[in-house]
């Protein structure tokens, strides 16, 4: 009988002396090692390489450019005198370098991808059949391409009015255009779909059952941008978003850089200047928003249809801007940061065509058939449009001088200095 110190001996040299068998996790990772070392068929498969004679950049853009100019803008969203200055002022900042593996791609190439994936709203998968450009790289230059048009075009094209004279003009436009009186500026929110960003939970899972990021913008009386909140998660409502943003920290601390308040046309009294919106927002006096719709007056009727023409100019803005760049109807799959670069630059490019082509697709918009006593709507409402984002209930009260300021508004607007000939027609109230 052997003691403990010679057994566990005997043990130890026992098993030092014969070899281990491989784990099945050990076989597993080998197989795994080996068939990702396993050379390739093609360094560039053959139908990409033969990108330059059947890829539609070079075969249907080309034939479009030059025997049917209305089909090229239908099919890159951009007049072709338009669409070369935008390529002309990014090529530097897209162009990359070639190497001794290979040529890089075509800055033209990048665009004409980039821009039939905003109009179309397709995926990289379904794109790169057309231009022959595989998806993985087509990934990695797109919101490149989009981050050039905002570097290039967004201080040019979206500017927040800083002074008393801006927002003056702008005041004065939607008088002219819209009859109503000391406006600045209409707000609203939509939200823009998105796959689930990984381990973000519901952050961004809304009140309409899906996933989103929130754009909220202000539009002036032409429909363009002139300031814009991409990105908050789609969890959160209008009024939450607002009470948060930089907007409404500047109309607080009295920076924004507002007129100073001034009497009506026709009138003796001063009038501060305020945005309009809908009822999601706090009623205040720099913010106006409806008349609660139960139990109305014929003045409230009125006064909140004065309203509403103002305010659909932001309403149209969203709808003109998703029909032409579809990308914002469909579920991007991009991550949130690359989502917001495509909405930037969509709103850029869509304040760009505003500013150079106003009267482009003009039956897009909301009309007016005064004689009728209809409104007619715009073409956008046709289609699929970007959701609203829901107004979930909180603290967002009234504050009493904004309640006093609508009742002045009210009855300014129901006056003969401030009424206009068809209004009473247009609400068309019921009589007893």
């Amino acid at each position: 009988m052997c003691s403990y110190a010679q057994i566990s001996t005997a043990g130890c040299s026992y098993g030092i002396g014969r070899r281990r068998r491989p784990s099945v996790c050990q076989l597993l990772f080998k197989r795994r090692a080996q068939r990702f070392v396993r050379n390739r068929r093609y360094w560039v498969k053959p139908w990409i390489s033969r990108r330059g004679q059947l890829g539609q950049y070079d075969t249907l853009m080309r034939e479009l450019r030059e025997e049917d100019p209305d089909a090229f803008t239908n099919y890159m969203r951009l007049p072709i005198e338009l669409y070369d200055e935008v390529l002309a002022r990014i090529t530097p900042r897209i162009t990359k370098q070639d190497t001794w593996w290979r040529k890089a791609l075509d800055p033209g190439l990048k665009f004409a991808c980039t821009m039939r994936h905003l109009a179309s709203g397709d995926s990289y998968s379904s794109i790169k059949w057309d231009f022959r450009v595989p998806s993985n790289t087509m990934s990695m230059f797109v919101p490149e391409v989009c981050q050039a048009i905002i570097d290039e075009y967004a201080a040019e094209v979206i500017a927040c009015p800083t002074t008393p004279a801006e927002w003056k003009e702008i005041a004065n436009e939607f008088l002219g255009r819209w009859n109503f009186p000391h406006v600045c500026g209409a707000l609203d929110g939509k939200h823009v779909a998105c796959k689930c960003p990984p381990n973000t939970g519901s952050t961004y899972y809304n009140y309409e059952g899906f996933f989103s990021i929130v754009l909220m913008a202000l539009v002036d009386a032409d429909y363009k941008f002139i300031w814009l909140d991409v990105g908050p998660d789609g969890a959160a409502s209008d009024a939450q978003i607002y009470n948060e943003c930089e907007l409404k920290e500047v109309l607080q601390n009295k920076t924004i850089g507002f007129p100073d308040p001034e009497p009506l046309p026709g009138d003796d009294r001063n009038m501060p200047y305020f945005f309009v919106a809908d009822n999601a927002f706090q009623l205040r006096t720099d913010m106006m928003k409806p008349f609660p719709f139960r139990n109305m007056t014929v003045e409230e009727r009125i006064f909140n249809y004065r309203l509403s023409r103002a305010r659909r100019v932001v309403e149209n803005a969203f709808g003109i801007m998703s029909q032409r760049f579809q990308i914002l109807l469909s579920t991007m799959q991009h991550s949130p940061d690359n989502v917001r670069i495509i909405v930037q630059a969509c709103v850029c490019l869509h304040n760009l065509m505003r500013i150079r082509y106003p009267n482009m697709n003009i039956n897009q918009v909301d009309r007016e058939d005064v004689e009728n006593e209809t409104i007619i709507p715009g073409e956008w409402r046709l289609g699929r449009n970007m959701l609203d984002v829901v107004n979930v209930q909180g603290a967002n009260r009234a504050t009493v001088q904004g309640k006093r300021q609508r009742q002045y508004l009210k009855h300014y607007l129901n006056s003969a200095a401030g009424s206009v000939p068809w209004q009473m027609r247009m609400i068309n109230p019921r009589r007893e």
